[in-house]
């Protein structure tokens, strides 16, 4: 018999709060029947939606919330308000008593890092978390992080993401090897900032053996699909995925403005209809929305807070594979196995005499 996947949900986040978090919940036990659930929320406002839910009713407990983490509140603000009382924080300890395997949050990401750090602490080896995203590319999909846990990385962190981006390639595209790029401003070995380089040299030398490096990347090899993981820090990844989603926006707005412009254009998109609904399904953010926070002693999964019921679903299907696939082992034995030895850092150059 298979295990049972728990997920708690903090049924409060977002923008809309039980009125996403309760469909999307019943669409992903939909497709996962072996799920069961933990809600935390404001009893009055979750009750009348899983009312409306009578599936996700009998596969879930609720348990009440006294305080709802706000969009807009700083992580201080949020530690200070709703550890131990609030959805957010209830659903991650959750996680941290063996009472779920994973926990899912819409809500505000420096809260939901904050909280998840404290609750759950960082695993043994890891310094910080990163956020790893699914990015829709030209060859499928890739894993990109980190998007936006914290500002700037040093070199030992970047060799981590790219150990722990391989761990999650592993699992998502159940591949033996994945292969790793460092995003870079060119992909010449001397050009870039000085952590860049020495991680690309520490891993280029090390030989992973639960990875492939590839080298540097650029920005253009995202949409490409160049490397299974792009490895950068949360500053410029999170600037990255903004750009993207803002770019899809873009062109969909250009095309629906271009195809109701003329009476021929409107009968040009008829006939191509079945072309532009494929593209509309391969740009839609709502099936790759969910991103893993990675380097923590237990499963977070952030789903984007404007998200739909469909795009919910899509993060908490994320949070099913993550634990049906064990993750946080096959993180544990890559870090094990990969651990690149101090002693193979580079040494401060010699000045020349």
């Amino acid at each position: 018999m298979s295990k049972t996947i728990r997920i708690a949900l903090d049924a409060m986040g977002g923008d809309f709060g039980p009125s996403v978090v309760v469909p999307g919940a019943e669409r992903a036990l939909e497709r996962h029947p072996d799920a069961t659930f933990l809600l935390y929320g404001v009893e009055s406002e979750v009750r009348p939606w899983l009312a409306k839910h009578p599936k996700l009713a009998a596969k879930c407990e609720f348990r009440p919330a006294e305080v709802v983490i706000a969009m807009d509140a700083k992580p201080s603000q949020a530690l200070r308000q709703g550890r131990g009382k609030s959805s957010m924080w209830l659903a991650i300890e959750a996680v941290k008593r063996g009472e779920a395997d994973v926990a899912v949050s819409a809500g505000n990401t420096g809260a939901l890092m904050a909280m998840a750090r404290l609750c759950l602490r960082m695993m043994p080896g890891i310094d910080r978390p990163a956020i790893a995203a699914m990015w829709p590319t030209m060859r499928g999909e890739s894993i990109v992080l980190d998007v936006g846990a914290s500002i700037g990385a040093d070199t030992g962190n970047l060799v981590d993401m790219a150990i722990m981006g391989a761990a999650m390639a592993n699992i998502v595209f159940d591949l033996e090897k994945p292969t790793v790029g460092l995003l870079n401003v060119g992909v010449e070995e001397i050009k870039g900032v000085e952590q860049v380089k020495e991680a690309g040299r520490l891993l280029r030398e090390a030989n992973l053996p639960n990875l492939t490096y590839h080298g540097f990347i650029e920005g253009d090899d995202i949409g490409k699909g160049t490397t299974d993981v792009v490895v950068t820090e949360g500053f410029t990844g999170n600037i990255a995925l903004k750009t993207a989603e803002g770019t899809a926006k873009q062109i969909g707005g250009y095309l629906r403005a271009a195809m109701g412009r003329t009476l021929m254009s409107k009968i040009g998109y008829l006939f191509a209809k079945g072309a532009f609904d494929a593209l509309k399904d391969k740009m839609d953010p709502r099936k790759v929305n969910g991103g893993v926070f990675l380097g923590l002693d237990g499963i977070v999964i952030k789903s984007h807070g404007g998200t739909d019921a469909i795009g919910f679903a899509s993060a908490v299907d994320i949070a099913y594979d993550m634990v049906r696939y064990e993750l946080l082992s096959k993180i544990r034995e890559m870090i094990t196995n990969s651990r690149i030895a101090p002693e193979d850092a580079a040494l401060p150059e010699e000045p020349e005499s």
